[in-house]
This record gives C-alpha cells, structure tokens and sequence, in this order.
C-alpha cells in the first residue's frame, strides 16, 4: 500500500484525531454515548449525499441544488406517506424523484454543455422557491404511524438509518475500485478527451453522475425526513455547503479526476463534529456555514498548490 497516494487522506484524518482530543480536553461530555449516536445518525443522511456529490465533483463538475433536491424529495415523501402510499413506494417514489431531478442537471450539463455551477445554481433557486411557494412555510403532518423512524421505532429506526448510508457507502466504494463505471468517472473527470479516445463517453457518464447525485439526494431526504413526526420544509436548506465541503477537504479535487470515498467519509465526520462540537462549546450557530467556507476556501487553495508543485 502506497502511502504517498493518500497523503490528502491521513492529513485530513490527523486533523481529526487532533480535534477530537482537543474536544476530549474541553467537552468530555461530547463522548457520552447519546451524542455520539445522535452524531452518527444526524450525519448518516449527509453521507448518503455526499457520496453523490464525489461523483459530481470527480466529473470536474458541481451541484450547488443538492440541498434544494433534499427540501423537494423530503416534501414528496410526506405528501406520499399522507396520501396513504406504503412506505416501500414512498422511499422508491422519492429516489426516483431525486434521480429525475439530477436527470434534468444532467441533461443541461451533459447534454446542451451549460455551466455546471449556472446550472445547478438555477435549479437551486427554482426548487427552493417552488417548495416555498407550494408549500408557504406549512409543514407536511397529519402523517401515519408507519412513517416516523419507518414505524420502526426510535432505536430501530436509528440503525436503519445508518445501515442504510452504510450500504451506500460500501456499494458505491465497491463500484468506484472495481466497476467499469467507476473507473470511467476517474477517467473523464482526470481527461475527458483522452476518456473520449480510450471510447468513453464523457457526456453519458456525467449524465448519470448527475442522475446519482439526484437520486442519492432523495434518499438522503428520506432518511433525514423519517427522524421527526411531520416533515419541514425547510429540510436541505444550506447543506449543499456541508456536502461540498466534506467532500473537498476529504480529498476529492475540484479539478476531478481525483478523490476517495474514504477520504469522503472522513471530510464528512470531520464537518459533522465540527458542527455539533460547536453545539457544546456555546458558540453562535452562525458560525458554523463561516467554518464551512472557510474550510473548503483552505482546500481549493491546497489543491492548487500541490498541483503547482507537480
């Protein structure tokens, strides 16, 4: 095993190990065993989207709607499950949804050539208007029993939940190492006109990339939206910032063709502690989208330099 090939990796997982012994000194409560399952299962749903997103980003692509994508697959899954859908055709209904969201950022991209970042910032103020015009802040309730925690309860629920994120994560690792369309992400995203040479399709694979990221968004909504007895519709709003910047700092290159899932996974423990270790210190919310940006604003930059160095 090359270490050198995942230098970005281990840097980022020091600093982890670092913040949390620093949290140990100062907050030792931080450790107690419901936060850290509360910790875990608040960041399961974001792990799921973030997954998305390193396809995206891996493309040299970037979808700013995806937070907008989780408000509207959330609002789906509760007018669904109140309509008296079953729950299995509730998750299946808004996966699909999600998937034919990033279907239409796919198309745009992949297919007219637009701007990823016009795209999906347009697509972002779209559906974000459209759930506030549709829904005028009222929340999705009268909701059944079967839906909260899947009717499993709260514990039960819980670890489906995170079981859910873990096959996501497992599968998509799985394909990314071993799977021709893994390595077609690595490809187009790393040279698209050499991917196009090797016979690639460069346009077809960003498609689907897109179409994943829709997909796994609404499931990310669904597993985020199943934790409380009526569904916001404020649920997503800002974590396009979350996602993107657990996704650079574990690894992943703006510039794609570059990144791990494993290094994913580690941007996003890294920026979900961060966020409830501001909690226990006392600290005001609002810093929390500044620590964001400021992260992925260190990441761009060391990126680039590493790849002036080479």
């Amino acid at each position: 095993m090359s270490f050198g090939r995942y230098r970005r990796e281990l840097s980022v997982l020091l600093a982890y190990v670092l913040i949390l012994l620093v949290l140990a000194w100062r907050t030792p409560g931080f450790f107690g065993p419901t936060p850290l399952r509360d910790l875990v299962v608040k960041n399961a749903p974001v792990l799921v989207a973030t997954v998305g997103m390193t396809l995206v980003i891996l493309c040299r692509h970037i979808d700013l709607s995806v937070g907008s994508q989780v408000g509207a697959c959330g609002i789906a899954a509760g007018l669904l499950a109140r309509a008296g859908v079953p729950m299995p055709l509730v998750g299946l209904g808004t996966i699909l949804t999600g998937g034919l969201l990033g279907a239409v950022n796919g198309l745009l991209v992949a297919g007219l050539g637009l701007p990823s970042i016009v795209v999906t910032l347009a697509t972002l103020v779209i559906l974000r208007e459209g759930v506030r015009f549709s829904r005028e802040g009222a929340f999705v309730d009268g909701l059944p029993a079967t839906f909260q925690w899947l009717g499993l309860g709260q514990t039960s629920g819980q670890w489906c939940v995170v079981a859910a994120a873990a096959v996501v994560f497992v599968a998509a690792g799985w394909g990314m190492r071993y799977l021709a369309a893994g390595r077609a992400i690595y490809a187009t995203g790393s040279d698209p006109e050499a991917a196009r040479l090797a016979g690639i399709r460069p346009r077809l694979v960003t498609f689907w990339a897109f179409a994943a990221m829709g997909a796994l968004a609404g499931l990310a909504a669904l597993l985020m939206v199943v934790q409380l007895p009526s569904v916001d519709p404020r649920t997503g709003s800002g974590l396009e910032m979350q996602v993107i910047a657990s996704a650079v700092v574990g690894g992943v290159a703006i510039a794609g063709g570059r990144g791990t899932l494993a290094g994913t996974l580690i941007g996003v423990a890294l920026l979900g502690s961060i966020s409830a270790a501001l909690v226990f210190l006392g600290t005001r919310p609002e810093w929390e989208k500044a620590i964001q940006g400021l992260i992925i604003l260190l990441a761009v930059a060391s990126d680039g330099l590493a790849r002036g160095r080479r």
